[in-house]
């Protein structure tokens, strides 16, 4: 079971889709998060947050200046500013 993420950024919606795998910077260190997790709440640190969609192909982007939450297997990522890198 895939999660379902959206990256935001102040002004923009960065990217939305399903991941198997989304790994994160936060102010306590890096995260993994899968289907399944438990809820959670974390202030994002300055870094890239790489995402491995279901089929394998893999999305970054730098992120600074926000937070993610995850529950129910829905993911939301919301920075300051983010760009998708590449």
């Amino acid at each position: 079971m895939p999660v379902n993420v959206s990256l935001v950024s102040a002004d923009a919606e960065v990217w939305t889709g399903e991941a198997t795998l989304v790994i994160a910077k936060t102010v306590e260190g890096e995260i993994g998060l899968m289907a399944g997790h438990e809820p959670i709440l974390a202030i994002l640190a300055e870094g890239q947050v790489r995402i491995t969609q279901p089929y394998g192909s893999k999305i970054l982007a730098n992120a600074q200046d926000g937070f993610l939450s995850m529950e129910s297997d829905v993911l939301t990522i919301v920075a300051g500013n983010a760009t998708l890198v590449g």
